[in-house]
């Protein structure tokens, strides 16, 4: 990149005095920048016209001149970063920026947050890791899923403002007495981020596609086939009623891409740059919903920026800064809430543990100090106390003396916070003379885990999404957690358990009969939750719109900059 090769040229003058005046030949400066003496004169007089520097040469052959400084590499490479972010030039100002690590808070801080940069409004998100490519079907990381439904569009969709799903790239659906066959009617007027307009049939195709994949078919095991009844029209038949079909359809995970451009959609902002360092989403002009008020949206994966000290933006994923967390003083807390998604433990019953002991390591989390003691960043998580608002844990015993097995196997991923969870709970359980073995697996979720099978407890997490009942019966259906738990007929069981729940059109009927089927895992001391998060967005003063979903992100189509931010 030519401006990093003049910049760090610059560099090399200036670093033998720190800026400060110095009389040197032209031999020695083109020593230092691996150069040609005429090459170096060359790089002066550019420099000179430029304002960077003044030269003045002194007639004869080794004479030294006089090489004078006018401005800083910092301030210079500040300069060269805003022209490049003015010419939409993202992977210069990025190359630019990875110059000094050391120094990259500081250098970054005038870029990040809300900019008006060659105007058009752009919001600049500091990140802490890459993200995965967004593939169909299910995601492990709530940022993944949460720019999957800003990229792409599904039959559904849920909004903040109701649980129930909404129309999307359908405007409405009806169903059949039966509840077997299930209509969805394609708005006329949709477009593809490229330009072309899309078909009921590219639509078709893409669920196809999605109904292959195991999960997917999995989630979708009530679906018989998909007609296209109607050019306008697609039609569901099903072999048995499920009425979490609009939920289904509305989740992150059947979002519908091209069928031949995997990165191509129909959601509000389109995929502009997809890089280990660099994420850009541009708005899609013929967006068919609420048209974005922003331009771009910008990840701005460095993570140079948290080594030393990790600030809000990554001091944990649930806690986002919007702009430097070094600046945390000048940021607002613009939304806060706690997550209804939740770190779990779940207990194999076998000859190794059974009931009573397993409701025994659950006593020893619940009925303890355990969870209030874990040392962890304040005000980072909160011990739960039900599942769900109003799914309430069951008591347990004051006085369960079982003795516990001598030793037992616990397995664990992803976040973070279970690492401490599992130290504290093996001291716990060493004090009741049980011998806890720990095994971390390093992912989000448990697809391919070898050990699922051989533990005696597990711990995870446990996202949900904008339908809280709709999101744990999804996660039974569907989390190869739970056929690795359970015994073959316990989970045949479980099974038919939820295709009798999900026959109820009634909503709160439906959400009532899911409740009881988690109260029973409960009460049978298979499951409990752990802790939930406490979500917080931080912005600078001036980004507005912000508002936390039940992912702990934000809406970018709401999100807005007043024109007079810079």
């Amino acid at each position: 990149m030519r401006l990093l090769n003049r910049l760090n040229q610059y560099q090399r003058l200036w670093q033998p005095s720190d800026g400060e005046p110095q009389e040197v030949t032209i031999t020695e400066l083109a020593a230092r920048c691996f150069c040609s003496d005429r090459h170096m004169r060359t790089l002066l007089r550019q420099a000179q016209e430029a304002g960077w520097l003044r030269w003045e040469a002194r007639s004869g052959r080794g004479k030294r001149g006089m090489l004078t400084f006018l401005i800083s590499p910092v301030t210079l490479r500040n300069e060269m970063m805003e022209q490049a972010l003015n010419k939409g030039q993202q992977h210069n100002a990025l190359e630019l920026a990875q110059l000094a690590p050391i120094e990259l808070r500081a250098l970054l801080h005038p870029f990040l947050g809300g900019q008006w940069q060659n105007n058009t409004p752009t919001l600049r998100i500091p990140y802490y890791r890459p993200l995965e490519p967004l593939h169909p079907g299910f995601l492990s990381g709530r940022a993944e899923q949460h720019l999957a439904e800003q990229v792409f569009s599904g039959l559904t969709r849920f909004s903040q403002d109701s649980t129930q799903p909404q129309g999307d790239l359908a405007h409405h659906w009806e169903v059949s007495d039966d509840g077997l066959c299930w209509q969805f009617y394609i708005r006329s007027t949709l477009y593809w981020h490229n330009g072309d307009a899309v078909t009921t049939g590219q639509l078709q195709a893409r669920l196809q596609m999605l109904l292959t994949l195991p999960a997917l078919r999995r989630l979708f095991a009530s679906v018989s086939r998909i007609e296209m009844t109607h050019a306008q029209c697609l039609t569901f038949i099903l072999d048995r009623p499920d009425y979490w079909l609009a939920h289904r359809l509305a989740s992150y995970c059947s979002v519908l891409a091209h069928p031949e451009h995997p990165a191509v959609g129909t959601g509000p902002f389109c995929l502009k740059i997809f890089e280990p360092e660099l994420v850009r989403l541009e708005n899609h002009d013929r967006y068919h919903l609420t048209h974005p008020l922003l331009k771009a949206i910008e990840y701005w994966i460095t993570p140079q920026l948290f080594e030393q000290d990790l600030g809000t933006s990554c001091r944990h994923p649930v806690q986002i800064a919007i702009g430097d967390p070094e600046e945390l003083s000048q940021l607002r807390l613009v939304s806060n809430s706690i997550s209804l998604g939740f770190c779990y433990l779940a207990l194999r019953q076998s000859e190794r543990l059974t009931r009573p002991q397993a409701q025994r390591v659950i006593d020893l989390i619940h009925r303890t100090a355990l969870l209030q003691t874990l040392p962890l960043d304040e005000g980072l998580i909160t011990p739960s106390h039900e599942l769900l608002p109003g799914w309430a844990i069951p008591e347990g015993s004051a006085h369960n003396d079982t003795p516990l097995p001598s030793t037992l196997t616990l397995l664990y991923h992803l976040p973070v916070e279970l690492h401490t969870m599992a130290q504290q709970l093996k001291a716990a359980m060493a004090a009741q003379g049980c011998q806890l073995t720990l095994i971390f697996y390093d992912a989000k979720n448990w697809e391919g885990c070898a050990d699922l099978t051989r533990a005696d407890i597990i711990m995870g997490d446990r996202l949900i999404g904008e339908s809280a009942e709709y999101t744990l019966e999804q996660w039974l259906r569907c989390d190869p957690l739970w056929p690795a738990l359970l015994s073959d007929e316990h989970f045949s069981q479980l099974k038919a358990t939820l295709d009798q729940v999900q026959r109820h059109p009634d909503a709160p009927q439906r959400s009532a009969a899911l409740e009881r089927v988690f109260a029973a895992l409960m009460s049978q001391a298979i499951l409990t939750p752990l802790f939930n998060y406490h979500y917080r967005v931080s912005a600078p003063p001036g980004v507005n719109g912000i508002r936390l979903n039940t992912r702990g992100w934000f809406d970018f189509c709401s999100a807005w900059l007043p024109a007079s931010i810079r």
